[in-house]
Order: structure tokens, then C-alpha cells, then sequence
């Protein structure tokens, strides 16, 4: 069967992101995007080139947790972090697991 051909729901795409796989819709317009769960990790003040993130970190001590949130790969192949489902991402029976 091809990663194509699976016909899950939001909840069983859910799941997949959970057990680290990556995720998409085939009612999805662009090509080859694709979602995966960035987990919650530590930042380091000296790691950060944000100025406003490396502040929040040095306020805290130096250092941060950044909570796990899900990740969009975009079509024009950018990277959003916190991506949002819509209602129609919510209701779709045509999520699939990438190989």
C-alpha cells in the first residue's frame, strides 16, 4: 500500500506525529509538505540568535524549555513552527504516514 492510499483521521494522524513519524493530507494543494512534532527541548541562552529568546533564557537562569509543538514543512519547502489544523484538517479522512 502507498503512503497515499491510507485513509486516516485526524486522530490517527495524531498518533503517527506522537510515535515520530511525519504526516500529511492528499487534499493538501502543495507538494511534498508535511507535518512532524518538534518535542519539548532545553534552549541555552548561548545558543540562541533571537534577542528576544536569548532574554527570556537569561532571565530564567539561562535557559528555557521550549514546549513540543507540531511543525509544518511548506510547500515553497520553509518550515512553520505551531501550525494550526483547520476545521477542514480536522474532519479529513485522507491523512497518511510518510514512509
Amino acid at each position: 500500500m502507498h503512503a497515499e492510499d491510507q485513509k486516516l483521521t485526524f486522530g490517527e494522524a495524531i498518533v503517527a506525529l506522537r510515535s515520530g513519524k511525519r504526516v500529511s493530507r492528499k487534499g493538501w494543494n502543495g507538494k511534498d509538505m508535511f507535518l512532524w512534532l518538534k518535542e519539548e527541548v532545553m534552549i541555552l541562552s548561548q545558543c540562541c540568535s533571537d534577542p528576544i529568546l536569548k532574554e527570556v533564557c537569561e532571565t530564567n537562569g539561562g535557559a528555557v524549555v521550549a514546549l513540543p509543538t507540531i511543525c509544518m514543512k511548506t510547500a515553497d519547502n520553509k518550515v512553520l513552527t505551531g501550525w494550526l489544523a483547520s476545521q477542514t484538517d480536522m474532519l479529513s479522512n485522507d491523512w497518511f504516514v510518510l514512509h
